[in-house]
């Protein structure tokens, strides 16, 4: 099963890198009528949400700067920002070093047992590593749609 896991990482990771680099800087803050989030926001958000599923459930400490939790966990929004968000090429640098880490990382540690199961705001239950990747990979997928959604609706304009 890893090496599906780990080709699945890629490959979800890829296209969001794809749509990453394909986004106008203009477009990168806009919130889009009746949102209440932009496109930074969503990429920095997919990289804290995979980083808590990867490891801080797992009760192993995170790799990512204080900023991300503050700026991107469930429940934010860039009107609340009271600090400068992560550049582009810093969301995209830390999208990147995430997925070597994480393939590098869980080796062999997919049906370990987390140390207490976890609960999604869905109320999903996960109680595997490998379960808690898995659904972080849909997550991100969301996001990437969001992502899209809010290109076409923007370039509209």
């Amino acid at each position: 099963m890893e090496p599906y896991l780990a080709s699945h990482l890629d490959t979800t990771r890829a296209l969001t890198l794809k749509v990453l680099d394909a986004t106008p800087e203009d477009l990168l803050d806009v919130i889009p009528q009746g949102y209440s989030n932009s496109i930074r926001w969503n990429l920095g958000h997919i990289v804290y949400i995979q980083e808590r599923l990867a490891y801080e459930v797992a009760g192993k400490p995170i790799h990512l700067p204080e900023v991300y939790g503050r700026l991107f966990a469930a429940g934010t929004k860039p009107a609340d920002w009271q600090e400068e968000p992560p550049t582009l090429a810093e969301i995209r640098a830390q999208l990147v070093a995430q997925t070597a880490r994480i393939k590098e990382s869980h080796q062999g540690d997919l049906n370990v047992s987390l140390p207490h199961p976890f609960t999604n705001k869905s109320g999903i239950t996960f109680d595997t590593v490998g379960g808690c990747l898995l659904f972080s990979f849909f997550h991100e997928a969301l996001h990437l749609n969001t992502i899209r959604h809010y290109l076409r609706q923007l370039k509209q304009k």
